[in-house]
Formats: structure tokens, C-alpha cells, sequence
């Protein structure tokens, strides 16, 4: 198969709603789970580049992903601490794209139940996100979508 490993998107078409952060939310360094101790905090290096891992948390627009589906936890892998835009005045949230996204799809079977004979899927697609960069969005002239991107050009 050709397609391996994680799949490079534009954050305006896999958001086309648009994104937004708490103004108060902060990029926080990747826990490296195997090799933290409860006393001692390792940051997630990314093993393609060895670079460093961090986690930002974002909301997605889209009002059919509203609730649970809303926050999403995007990973970004960078040598350095990335700095968020600026939040317009007086505003609770700021808006975000990110640069360099992928995404890398997967089954979450957390809630398929039973054993052999009574078992119930209910496994669903999944999507891990990750980024090189945080930046403001850029000024679209007609909407968000590829379509109004592809027919201004």
C-alpha cells in the first residue's frame, strides 16, 4: 500500500468550522509515560525526529461536534516551546490553525463489550492529530473550504 504512516492535511480542510483555545489554555510538554516515574517528569520526544512532543487542546467549531467531540488534543512536535497567537481584545477564545498537521487514523475499541458469542462492537474510528506549529489563521476571501480555496486561485 502506498499510504504508511501518518497522513499530512491542511488544518482548514479537517477543520473547516474553524479552531479555538481558552485564552487561558498554554502548550504543555508530552508526558513520556514509560519513561516517567511518579516523582520524575519525562517529556515525549518523537521518535521520527527526535525532536520534543507537546499537547495543546483545541475546540473545534463544527456544530455537529459539539460535546465530548469538541475537544480535541493535538500534538506538537517541536524543538522549542510553541508560542500561541494572540487572542483578539476582550475575547474568551482565540482562534488557531496549525501548520505541518497529520493525522494518523485508528480503532478505538474501548467500547465494544462481551465475550465470544455476546460480543458488541461499537468500535469506532479515531483520528490522532499532530502538528509542527500553532499559528492565527490566515485570511480566507470566500469561506474555509477547499472548494472557495481552489476557486480564488
Amino acid at each position: 500500500m502506498a499510504i504508511a504512516g501518518r497522513l499530512p492535511v491542511d488544518s482548514v480542510d479537517v477543520f473547516p468550522h474553524g479552531l479555538y483555545a481558552f485564552v487561558a489554555t498554554e502548550v504543555e510538554p508530552a508526558r513520556d509515560f514509560e519513561r516517567s516515574t511518579s516523582d520524575r517528569f519525562v517529556q515525549q520526544v518523537d521518535k521520527d525526529t527526535g525532536l520534543p512532543v507537546w499537547t495543546f487542546e483545541v475546540l473545534d467549531a463544527d456544530p455537529a461536534a459539539a460535546g465530548k467531540n469538541a475537544a480535541i488534543t493535538v500534538r506538537i512536535v517541536s524543538e522549542h516551546k510553541p508560542v500561541l497567537p494572540e487572542a483578539p481584545a476582550g475575547m474568551p477564545f482565540r482562534p488557531v490553525e496549525f501548520e505541518g498537521l497529520t493525522v494518523a487514523p485508528s480503532v478505538d475499541t474501548s467500547r465494544c463489550s462481551g465475550g465470544p458469542g455476546a460480543h458488541r462492537c461499537r468500535a469506532r474510528l479515531a483520528w490522532s492529530f499532530r502538528a509542527t506549529g500553532i499559528v492565527a489563521p490566515k485570511p480566507r476571501s470566500a469561506g474555509r473550504s477547499r472548494e472557495s480555496k481552489d476557486a480564488a486561485a
